[in-house]
């Protein structure tokens, strides 16, 4: 689709403030494995890049999915991937259904602060044992009174350890697994949630990760997004925003590492001249750039429909498989031509190598991808 002078604008101002803001201390955040959430994320507020697409009464721009799309893609300037995901679960993941689902009373007490960034929001969906098959999660919400009683644990959740509230998964009813589930808003001081502990990962080191327990949390019923029982729903429909911005963050940051390494090997020399100065470097390299383009491009057709209203999830499923596959291609070659700085924890191919493992697990599995682009081709096996 065709990008506006608003879209470059909005660019411009994202590159200025990662510049500015994120790469000078992107190094010392990884080394503690957490960065400043509450304060990277007011200053995002203060210039309107949490709410370009949120509703206009809570504070946000009201800019259709293009605009959320140029933001995805360029926080892969950023020099690692773990902030740009921990902006994507605020922006993308954890507030969409709060946005298009939610009451006027849940949008002026969490979605508005979520804007400004005064909240820092999270997404509790995954489970000890419940990753990508989202209709096995454990976790109950049982009526008490005009109150909600959850019991369970989430895994995975980024966020977690500095979140202000968390968009739960919870089984509301003993109904079949996809009519049995609404998600809720739990306040995280809410008396009953703790954190298990913060998780050590292979990458996405500045993004803290959290394992969260929920005993006997008490919350009102007027925390429910939505419907009872519509959750899974919601969450799936939650489900292919997360995944088309996971796509489109993950060309940004493949694209870096395309960039990045033709810098390092146009300087590194090797057998009398530089490593760029082979052919098959450069046939490498362009073959590389290659699949870059067409993954951008299917991005971009799935942002056009979700543009248009139209049901994006076929070509926001190919874009997540497609992404998952690419970065990987492309980080490993681009790793291979950095030579033994490439294998050097400190080097940002290295960093890239590792974080954009995630793209093929995080957000639903590459077989789960296969699996929902089986079914709209119609040879999925039915059940007996």
């Amino acid at each position: 689709m065709q990008l506006t002078p608003e879209h470059e604008a909005l660019r411009d101002t994202l590159n200025r403030f990662i510049d500015k803001e994120i790469n000078p201390h992107v190094d010392e955040w990884e080394r503690e494995e957490i960065f400043p959430a509450h304060q990277v994320f007011r200053q995002l507020g203060a210039l309107g890049l949490l709410g370009l697409t949120k509703p206009v009464e809570n504070g946000g721009s009201g800019l259709d999915h293009s605009y959320g799309a140029v933001l995805a893609e360029g926080l892969a300037r950023m020099n690692c991937g773990g902030i740009p995901m921990a902006i994507g679960v605020q922006t993308d993941m954890a507030t969409p259904a709060l946005a298009h689902r939610g009451s006027k009373e849940q949008r002026e007490e969490f979605l508005a602060p979520a804007i400004t960034g005064e909240y820092v929001a999270c997404l509790g969906v995954s489970e000890v044992g419940s990753g990508s098959d989202v209709a096995s999660i454990k976790t109950t919400a049982r009526k008490d009174g005009g109150d909600y009683v959850i019991n369970g644990g989430k895994m995975w959740t980024t966020n977690g350890t500095q979140a202000d509230f968390c968009c739960v998964l919870a089984n509301t009813s003993d109904g079949a697994a996809h009519r049995n589930k609404s998600l809720i808003i739990v306040p995280m001081k809410t008396r009953g949630v703790t954190v298990a502990r913060k998780l050590r990962k292979m990458g996405m080191h500045a993004s803290d990760t959290a394992q969260l327990h929920f005993d006997d949390v008490r919350v009102p019923q007027r925390h429910r997004i939505g419907e009872e029982g519509m959750g899974f729903i919601y969450q799936m429909e939650q489900f292919q925003i997360e995944r088309l911005w996971g796509a489109l963050n993950t060309a940004g940051m493949a694209q870096r590492a395309i960039d990045t390494t033709i810098g390092y090997t146009r300087d590194r020399q090797a057998f009398g001249r530089s490593v760029l100065d082979n052919q098959w470097v450069h046939y490498r390299l362009a073959e590389l750039q290659t699949e870059v383009a067409c993954l951008r491009a299917i991005c971009w057709q799935g942002v056009a429909e979700v543009t248009a209203g139209q049901d994006a999830t076929r070509t926001a499923t190919m874009a997540k498989l497609k992404a998952g596959r690419v970065i990987r291609e492309v980080a490993d070659s681009c790793l291979q031509f950095w030579g033994g700085m490439g294998f050097m924890d400190e080097s940002p191919i290295s960093r890239i190598f590792r974080d954009g493992r995630l793209t093929s697990i995080g957000g639903g599995a590459d077989e789960v991808m296969l699996q929902i682009l089986s079914k709209f081709m119609g040879i999925f096996p039915q059940p007996a």
